[in-house]
């Protein structure tokens, strides 16, 4: 802080940076890893990449039956929703601890409720 208690933006400016770096090499991190949904007894699985992209999608053939489309599309579903869960799980676990630092984590700056 500088002399009657302004913030040194020159400082400020150089923890907004290297938060900004942070940020970018989690998500860096987070799109190289991957997570996996199920549904129905691991019947159906969706692998999603921990930046939310849907690599694959795998159905057991014991599954599949033209009589009942319907509870095919609701595994699916169900499998694809599970692995977005966990993706999002993933990344509140990487960007959480620099995302709380945004608004207070800066001298001078108060913080914010989001």
């Amino acid at each position: 802080m500088q002399p009657g208690g302004q913030p040194d933006l020159q400082q400020l400016m150089q923890q907004a940076q290297k938060m900004q770096e942070q940020m970018v090499a989690a998500q860096q991190d987070l799109a190289a890893q991957q997570v996996t949904g199920s549904a129905g007894g691991g019947l159906v699985t969706a692998t999603m990449t921990g930046a939310g992209e849907l690599t694959d999608v795998t159905i057991d053939r014991t599954v599949v039956d033209p009589g009942d489309v319907e509870s095919l599309q609701d595994l699916v579903v169900a499998a694809v929703r599970d692995a977005n869960r966990q993706c999002a799980e993933l990344a509140n676990q990487a960007m959480g601890p620099l995302a709380g630092g945004l608004g207070g984590g800066l001298p001078g700056l108060p913080g914010r409720q989001l």
